[in-house]
């Protein structure tokens, strides 16, 4: 990966921050794990350094922060890194205008080996935000207008394109709610979310032993619970993911008493709205990458556009209320 201006400024940090001057090492020089324009992440050491959009609410990130930060959060979210230096939010790169955090580093999900996903794990700290008494004020949680920039990129990019065309009528389907054009149903609107949950969101914190937590709160805030568990709804659905994977989700999320879906029962009345955005948003996604790489989808991302296809051919259920 060629490293832009931004990685190199954010490494040069997160390293003077991990190693200070009058504590010299022989380390590894910094990493960088992600280099996009809406996020770069870098690490050193016991350290991630990342610079969010230029474009981001600097009042809704600090925000965000706080709330990964707040004591009654402890155990759910990683807090971000607090020094006399790093001023969170506020805080910008000298040559861009992105603000940068900074955070403890832990240990990520091992992508090549899907047996030891923790989903029960992820589906317990869940539970536990949803349950948890958002602090004030807190903005909308981002989900659905994370959906909305996806498929409007997707029609940038590939105008004309047959493919995008399932993927569109999947998207004109749905509730404006769901669009992010309104707020969702009321009762269903004031439930802390993460608002982008994958198994990429959890770390060990401490590593390598440490318990579970969640990270990435650019998209946190108050919304409809169900969106969290809608990823993977939507993976079990398009058959991607396998019914054993889902059942221990969806048991753990019910054992850990989370409001999203009925303690019993169906819970796809909850599950349908929400799961049919992420599957529109996952194969939104995936017709750019795929263009841009010149490549054909692969199993996963072919299975996601082909479930477009099917759910644009029925009306999706209304939300049920909160389930009690």
């Amino acid at each position: 990966m060629r490293t832009s201006s931004v990685a190199h400024e954010l490494g040069v940090r997160a390293h003077g921050l991990a190693h200070p001057p009058e504590a010299p090492c022989a380390c590894e020089p910094p990493r960088v794990l992600a280099d996009r324009p809406d996020g770069t992440v870098v690490r050193s050491g016991p350290v991630v350094a990342k610079a969010h959009a230029a474009d981001a609410d600097r009042e809704a990130l600090a925000a965000r922060l706080a709330l990964a930060a707040a004591p009654q959060l402890t155990g759910i979210l990683l807090p971000p890194l607090r020094t006399p230096d790093a001023r969170g939010a506020s805080d910008a790169l000298g040559t861009t205008t992105r603000p940068i955090t900074l955070w403890p580093y832990g240990d990520p999900v091992d992508p090549a080996d899907p047996d030891a996903a923790p989903w029960a794990a992820a589906a317990v700290l869940l539970a536990r935000l949803h349950r948890a008494v958002p602090p004030s004020p807190l903005p909308p949680m981002r989900g659905p207008a994370k959906a909305a920039r996806a498929v409007a990129r997707m029609c940038a990019a590939l105008p004309g394109d047959g493919d995008v065309l399932p993927v569109q009528a999947a998207w004109r389907a749905l509730p404006a709610w769901a669009r992010g054009e309104a707020a969702p149903p009321t009762a269903r609107a004031g439930f802390l979310c993460h608002g982008d949950l994958h198994l990429g969101q959890l770390v060990r914190h401490p590593a390598p032993d440490g318990p579970w937590l969640l990270i990435d709160v650019d998209d946190a805030g108050r919304g409809d619970p169900a969106w969290d568990l809608a990823r993977p709804a939507a993976w079990y659905a398009a058959g991607v993911l396998p019914p054993e994977d889902w059942m221990l989700f969806l048991d753990a999320y019910r054992n850990a008493k989370g409001p999203a879906v009925p303690a019993e029962g169906d819970p796809w009345p909850q599950l349908d709205v929400p799961a049919r955005a992420l599957t529109v948003q996952t194969a939104a996604v995936a017709l750019v990458k795929c263009a841009a790489e010149g490549r054909e989808p692969d199993e996963m991302e072919q299975s996601m556009i082909e479930s477009c296809a099917r759910i644009a051919t029925f009306p999706p259920e209304l939300t049920a209320g909160p389930a009690s």
